[in-house]
């Protein structure tokens, strides 16, 4: 399929709350193979379409074990908390400790339209929260407890 660009730092759309998906058509599915793609080449665990430019209600999630993929995604309960460095594909060379849900519900739609419910826990929650938040018009940065700190390279 394509790569796409990701959007970074201050670009104005990544503060945009994004709409709902209504058509469950090719383009989507298009937009999603790239979508996961561009996530694979990036090496990230997470994608929202808003990151690419795209202003829909759409996330990847990727832990290791398989994506998936959530379309016009609800938050159904929360639970728990953890507190935890994340970092993101939009804010690159940098990350943070955040505190969010340790359990998340959600619904969301799969590519055919059909509504589906998942629970995530710990590392998978906290994917599945910061995407969500993407669709907000939020970053994790807000949330950032302390200093928002840079990735060093320990190999050189």
């Amino acid at each position: 399929m394509g790569i796409r660009t990701i959007r970074v730092d201050k670009d104005e759309i990544l503060r945009k709350k994004s709409k709902e998906v209504k058509s469950f058509d090719q383009k989507l599915w298009t937009l999603l193979e790239d979508m996961k793609d561009t996530m694979y080449r990036a090496e990230g665990v997470g994608l929202a379409a808003v990151q690419i430019g795209i202003l829909k209600r759409i996330f990847i999630v990727d832990i290791g074990e398989g994506p998936i993929e959530f379309i016009n995604p609800e938050i159904l309960k929360t639970d728990g908390e953890q507190f935890g460095e994340e970092g993101c594909l939009s804010v690159p060379n940098k990350y943070g400790n955040v505190r969010r849900p340790d359990k998340v519900k959600m619904k969301a739609q799969d590519r055919h339209g059909n509504y589906f419910e998942i629970e995530g826990q710990g590392f998978m929650a906290r994917a599945m929260l910061h995407e969500y938040d993407h669709l907000e018009g939020r970053l994790y940065v807000d949330l950032v407890e302390g200093d928002l700190l840079e990735v060093t390279d320990n190999n050189e």
